[in-house]
């Protein structure tokens, strides 16, 4: 195989797995680095030990794809590859909530895009954080609408990357971003990044408050909580699921199906009481990195297993019929 699909595919099945950052990161600086390289050049092991971006790791897959096989590391990340499989899966159309290096996910845009279109996305929705979550280098304003301009850019036939953001829900239930501005975006999604332990009357109200506003489309990973991972595990947030799910249904808002494995959120039992609600659904993957977009797998047969009616799912429709329903609330 070639030496940079080797170096991309590893990167990217270390991003889905969540790997270290660092590593994912330095495959695709040796994919960036060989770029262009003539045969001749990539067999030049002396010359590339000296290329900035390609380390000893990098190095044995590049010598190992040249020699015309599987490089033995890549085989063995697909070997440890088990994605879950579902009938729901094939029918998604894209993905809600993703980040780029524009605030705290890994590459820039053109990488989010293209991992999308190679999934056979039509659409995907740039969620970068707003301005209050600091560590993850929200976006002010201005800086939002420096990347509208980008986003702008992406122009296909067949695929269309969607404005968006996912603002914060302040502690009263208002919304991190000018109002006018979040008017103007394709996709807005409102999570809780801060006081997730508030007392429960008090975030069932700050959840009803930023759901009733017309510029949300989408409530992100409801509870907060997390199960897994190395940033350890935390409790859900408490509320009344029943009347933030009711709000949800009143106002058009989907409820996320984060596909994230240590978020699992929302809870089967809160699925459940959403659809009871009669509540649409996002499936989305929160991606922080291209290899993490093939996270859609893991909500996919979450969503299956529950039995949440793909039709109610709006990540299943049509690139018209969810414009349609962004604009109708």
């Amino acid at each position: 195989m070639e030496p940079i699909d080797a170096l991309n595919e590893i990167a990217t099945l270390l991003e889905r797995e969540r790997a270290s950052r660092y590593r994912s990161k330095a495959f695709r600086a040796a994919a960036r680095a060989i770029e262009g390289l003539r045969p001749e050049e990539l067999a030049d092991t002396a010359a590339l030990r000296r290329r900035k971006g390609i380390g000893d790791s990098s190095l044995a897959v590049i010598r190992e794809a040249l020699e015309g096989g599987v490089p033995r590391y890549l085989a063995e990340l697909r070997d440890a590859d088990s994605r879950p499989q579902s009938s729901l899966r094939g029918m998604l159309r894209g993905d809600l909530h993703a980040h780029s290096e524009w605030s705290d996910g890994q590459t820039g845009i053109d990488l989010m895009v293209e991992a999308a279109r190679a999934l056979g996305h039509d659409y995907l929705a740039l969620t970068d954080h707003s301005p209050r979550l600091r560590v993850a280098r929200g976006l002010s304003a201005e800086r939002l609408r420096e990347q509208l301009t980008v986003v702008a850019g992406f122009r296909f036939d067949d695929f269309t990357l969607l404005s968006g953001i996912e603002v914060d829900i302040l502690d009263d239930g208002g919304l991190d971003q000018d109002t006018g501005l979040l008017d103007e975006l394709d996709i807005v999604v409102a999570s809780v990044h801060s006081s997730l332990q508030m007392e429960r009357s008090r975030m069932t109200a700050r959840l009803v408050r930023a759901v009733s506003q017309p510029q949300v489309d989408v409530l992100g990973h409801v509870t907060g909580r997390l199960v897994r991972g190395e940033r350890g595990t935390r409790p859900p947030s408490e509320f009344d699921a029943a009347e933030v799910f009711a709000a949800c249904a009143a106002h058009g808002v989907a409820v996320e199906i984060n596909s994230r494995p240590e978020r699992e959120d929302p809870p089967d039992e809160l699925i459940r009481t959403a659809m009871q609600a009669g509540c649409l659904f996002a499936i989305d993957s929160d991606a922080h990195a291209p290899g993490q977009l093939g996270l859609l797998d893991e909500g996919a047969a979450r969503a299956e297993r529950l039995g949440v009616p793909p039709d109610r799912i709006v990540t299943t429709w049509s690139r018209e019929r969810l414009r349609a329903w962004t604009e109708s609330h």
